[in-house]
C-alpha cells in the first residue's frame, strides 16, 4: 500500500499526487465516467495538476484517491467537501473512473470509510450530497451506506440536451451510528 489513509477490505483511501494528474485527465474526459457527474469539461493535465497542487491547501476539503489493495491500482477519488466545522456537516463526492472497476462494490466500501471518518474523526453530525436522479446505481450504494432522500431539485441539472433531476441525499450521525454501518 502507497501512503494509505483508510483502510478497508477492497480498497484503501491515499491522498493524491501529481503524479495521479494522467489517470483523472481521461476518465474526467471520458463521457461514460462524466455522465453521472455534476462537472464541467474538458479537462487538460495542466488544469488537473493545478488543481492536485493546491487541494491540501483548503482545510474544509478533503480528497482522496481510491486504490485497489489487490492491485495497488487508483480507480477514483472521493471526497468531503465544503466542511462545516461550526455546524457540522459536508457534502460528499465520489467518482470511480475506471470502468472496468465499476459494480465491484468500491464506491460503496470508499462512502462507508469516508462516512465513518466524517463522523468518528471529524465529529461532523450529517453528511450530504447531490446525485443525478437517473444514477441508480450510485443511489442504491448511498442508501447501502445509509443515505436518505431528502428532496428532489427538479430539473436541476442540463446535460446532453434535457434536463435531469436532482436527488438530495444525506446521512445523519445518530443514524449511521444506529445501524452500526462500518467498512
Amino acid at each position: 500500500m502507497k501512503n494509505p489513509f483508510l483502510i478497508g477490505e477492497k480498497v484503501y483511501l491515499r491522498p493524491l499526487e501529481r503524479e495521479d494528474a494522467p489517470l483523472f485527465v481521461i476518465w474526467l474526459n471520458d463521457s461514460d465516467v462524466t455522465r453521472t457527474l455534476l462537472v464541467k469539461g474538458p479537462l487538460n493535465r495542466h488544469m488537473e495538476e493545478a488543481f492536485l497542487d493546491d487541494v491540501y491547501t483548503d482545510e474544509h476539503r478533503l480528497i482522496l484517491g481510491i486504490v485497489d489493495k489487490l492491485t495497488n491500482s487508483l480507480v477514483g477519488s472521493t471526497s468531503l467537501e465544503q466542511v462545516d466545522f461550526k455546524h457540522r456537516h459536508a457534502k460528499f463526492g465520489i467518482v470511480i473512473g475506471a470502468k472496468n472497476e465499476w459494480g465491484k462494490g468500491y464506491g460503496t466500501e470508499a462512502t462507508r470509510l469516508m462516512t465513518q471518518h466524517a463522523f468518528m474523526t471529524l465529529n461532523l453530525n450529517r453528511v450530504w450530497l447531490h446525485v443525478i436522479a437517473d444514477n441508480r446505481r450510485g443511489i442504491r450504494a448511498y442508501e447501502r451506506v445509509g443515505f436518505k432522500r431528502e428532496g428532489l431539485l427538479r430539473q436541476e441539472h442540463f446535460r446532453e440536451g434535457r434536463y435531469y433531476d436532482t436527488v438530495a441525499m444525506a446521512i445523519l450521525r445518530e443514524e449511521w451510528e444506529s445501524k452500526k454501518i462500518r467498512p
